[in-house]
Parts: structure tokens; C-alpha cells; sequence
């Protein structure tokens, strides 16, 4: 085991929380574009909102994700200093740049490409649980695929239930009942995304002998993690949020609601059986879904290809970035 300074240490935990700040600003749009988009909060309001359920997600969930980021992708015994700081500027480099041209990646795939990246810099496939990996790599198709499935279902049920009433009537029941489905949806998102930071600190702490009685996620780490997504999601992502809120569809209360709703489930579901899904695939299959709903011409599928296709993308450029990054490291080390 190679022991670092503990100045090292820390400027390596600084890092990964800054990436988790990152992650609360690049993904607000996931939880915000729609209650903003229907003009049920003003964008200032909602983004307060969406910050304060991030945070007190540790409240409702467990830890299952962090042990997979921290123990399920690449073997924690190969992990070292050069590794951690590969995978995290393989996800940064990648965050700043989709964040600059306004498309919205997954900054959870961003993370596990640059972890996987860095790893195989490091010892080659050796190091990758593919278990693991496999898993998560099913999220990308799993939690858009439900996520449209739901959102497309609870449309069609919440239209037969309200035929009857006035578009007015509708119109100002679900901007009320928004406030809960937003809340539940940036519950999920706290859940499963700040995990995987803490999963990538408490890694590190692991790797330099800082914990006791085997791996494990110390509380002052999840404190800390759900903190800086916090801060993260209040700063915003405007640039995220014009494209998820408008660009791929026009969204009502009603419709907003069915989206939001659709992807809590997808969210909630994927926490709790551990596996690090995507929160940007997720509501952007969610709002596909709720406009396919209403007819599959209200969709603008150009702007939905591009983001499929920076999906795609994700992991293997934040992976070259990771081992570049890695390699780096471990030259100037």
C-alpha cells in the first residue's frame, strides 16, 4: 500500500466533493426542469427546493450505492491516490465540457467511465469487477427504458381518471401536486447520485488504511457529500434546464407531474437494490415518455438523438480522460 501525505489526502477529498458540487449543478436540471419549465416555482424557489431534498436524502436511503461505486467497479485494493485523481478529472473534464454546450450526460457515467479509465491505466482489465460494471452499464438502458414506461403509463392513467374535467381544474390541481412529485424526484436524485461520491472517497480513506473494521462509509463523508451536491443544485445548471424543460418537449403541470413521478420510482427502485443509475437518463426518458403520451410528433427526437448519442459517449471519453489523467499522476508520483 502506498500511504500518501495527509495534505495529499485532503486535496484528493476537496477534489471529489468539488466533483460532487459539479455533479448537484451539471444534474439540477434533472431535478427542476419540469417545475420549472410549467412555471409552477420561479427558477430561484426551485432550485432552494431541490436543494434541500438532496440533502436530506441520506435520511431515507441507505448506502448500497456507495458500496458499489467504492467496491463493485474496479478492485478497492488497486486503488491509490494516482487512481482516485484520474477518475475524478475524467469526470470533471467531461461535466465541464457537456455542461459548456448545454447537453445533458451523466455525470454518474462520467464517473465510472474515469474510474474504470484510471484503473485500467493502472494494472489493465485486472482491476474492473465486471459484475459490477455490468451492472451499472444496464442502468443506462434500464433507467431511461422505465423511466419512459412509467411516465408513459401514468399520462394515459392520470388523462382517463380526469376526462371529465376542465383543462382549468386539471391545470390547477397538479400544480400543486408538482410541489410532491418534484420533491420526491430530487429525493431520488440526493439518493442515488451523492452516493456515488461518498462511494469514491470512502474508497480512497480505505486505500490509505483510514478505516476501521473493513470498507465502509464513515457519516462524516455522507454529511459532507449530500452537502455539496446541495450547494451544487442551488447554484443551478440554466443552460441543462432550458434543454430538458423545453427544448425536448412542452410540458403542462399534469404532464410535468407524470415525468417527475415516473422517475422518482425509476430513482427509488435503483437506489435501493445499489445500482449507480443515471438521473440525467432517467427524467430525460421520463419527459420522452410523457410527450410520446400525447403524440409522438410533440417530441423533438433530433434534440433526444443528440442526447443519446452523448450518452453514449460518456463513459469511454471520461475513461481515456481518467487514464490520461491517471497515467499523468503516476509519472509525476
Amino acid at each position: 500500500m502506498h500511504v500518501i501525505p495527509l495534505p495529499m489526502l485532503y486535496a484528493l477529498i476537496a477534489v471529489a466533493l468539488l466533483f460532487d458540487l459539479l455533479n448537484g449543478l451539471h444534474d439540477a436540471a434533472n431535478s427542476i426542469a419540469t417545475i420549472v419549465s410549467t412555471r409552477v416555482l420561479q427558477p430561484r424557489l426551485a432550485v432552494i427546493w431541490a436543494a434541500f431534498f438532496n440533502f436530506v436524502a441520506f435520511m431515507v436511503f441507505g448506502l448500497s450505492v456507495a458500496q458499489t461505486v467504492g467496491s463493485g467497479i474496479i478492485d478497492p485494493d488497486i486503488v491509490d491516490a494516482a487512481v482516485i485523481f484520474g477518475a475524478l478529472m475524467g469526470a470533471i473534464v467531461w461535466n465541464v465540457l457537456t455542461w459548456i454546450v448545454g447537453i445533458p450526460s451523466s455525470s454518474s457515467h462520467a464517473l465510472i467511465g474515469g474510474l474504470v479509465g484510471a484503473g485500467w491505466a493502472k494494472v489493465g482489465f485486472s482491476s474492473v469487477v465486471w459484475v459490477g460494471l455490468f451492472k451499472t452499464a444496464g442502468g443506462i438502458v434500464f433507467s431511461p427504458a422505465l423511466g419512459f414506461v412509467l411516465a408513459l403509463i401514468l399520462s394515459l392513467v392520470v388523462a382517463w381518471i380526469f376526462v371529465r374535467s376542465t383543462p382549468f381544474a386539471v391545470d390547477h390541481l397538479f400544480r400543486y401536486m408538482q410541489f410532491a412529485s418534484a420533491s420526491l424526484y430530487s429525493l431520488g436524485h440526493g439518493g442515488n447520485d451523492a452516493q456515488k461520491t461518498m462511494g469514491i472517497i470512502a474508497v480512497l480513506l480505505y486505500s490509505q488504511g483510514q478505516l476501521e473494521g473493513g470498507f465502509h462509509v464513515p457519516f462524516w463523508v455522507v454529511l459532507a457529500c449530500q452537502a455539496a451536491m446541495g450547494l451544487g443544485t442551488l447554484f443551478g445548471g440554466w443552460r441543462i434546464v432550458h434543454t430538458m424543460g423545453s427544448k425536448i418537449t412542452r410540458l403542462t403541470p399534469q404532464q410535468g407531474f407524470c415525468a417527475e413521478a415516473g422517475g422518482a420510482i425509476t430513482l427509488f427502485m435503483a437506489t435501493h437494490f445499489g445500482v449507480p443509475v443515471s438521473t440525467t437518463h432517467t427524467i430525460t426518458g421520463a419527459i420522452v415518455g410523457v410527450g410520446a403520451a400525447r403524440r409522438m410528433s410533440a417530441v423533438r427526437w433530433n434534440i433526444a438523438k443528440d442526447i443519446v448519442i452523448a450518452w453514449a459517449l460518456t463513459m469511454p471519453a471520461a475513461g481515456l480522460i481518467g487514464a490520461g489523467m491517471c497515467a499523468l499522476a503516476r509519472a509525476l508520483g
